[in-house]
């Protein structure tokens, strides 16, 4: 979020009213995603997940377009160019155990790029020790969600501080 000062935020709690700001939210994590990083998000369904993850893949600049993978569970979308990390968005919610996950051998990119599992709690946390993982509620009445992050691990407590610190 860019607040009023030019100082940009990650807020670990936002409210997020439309999906051009989903995407935009998006774009700003990517800036502090790098290869190796696993993000976990629940919601239920329509909450915005996709469209979050449609914002990193912008940010991370790559291929797409990126849209839902729950019927092929899981893609893979390298960068167009140079030589950041290629986005991996899977999609747990046909898996119904942490071997199914395991069956989808994420773990073998896990080390070279972004991965990113909707639907995933319970599931993908055995991925990477470090990970974020991200929470879209959407409000009862209205268009808006609130996202909580949530970072496990020294990697993301440094990184959320560090964002945080930015203010």
């Amino acid at each position: 979020m860019i607040f009023p000062n030019g100082h940009a935020r990650l807020p670990t709690t936002t409210r997020i009213a439309t999906d051009v700001a989903m995407r935009d939210l998006g774009r700003q994590l990517a800036g502090l995603l790098r290869a190796g990083d696993l993000v976990i998000l629940t919601g239920p369904l329509g909450a915005g997940k996709t469209t979050l993850v449609q914002g990193i893949g912008a940010g991370l600049g790559v291929r797409g377009p990126v849209t839902s993978p729950t019927f092929v569970i899981a893609r893979v979308h390298p960068v167009v160019s140079g030589s950041g990390p290629a986005l991996v968005h899977a999609d747990a919610y046909r898996l119904g155990s942490i071997s199914e996950v395991d069956d989808l051998d994420l773990d073998t990119d896990v080390a070279t790029a972004v991965t990113v599992v909707e639907w995933g709690a319970g599931l993908a946390e055995g991925l990477a020790q470090d990970r974020l993982e991200i929470s879209i509620e959407p409000d009862a009445d209205s268009d808006v969600r609130t996202v909580q992050l949530n970072g496990h691990g020294a990697r993301w407590n440094d990184a959320l501080m560090e964002a945080l610190d930015r203010l």
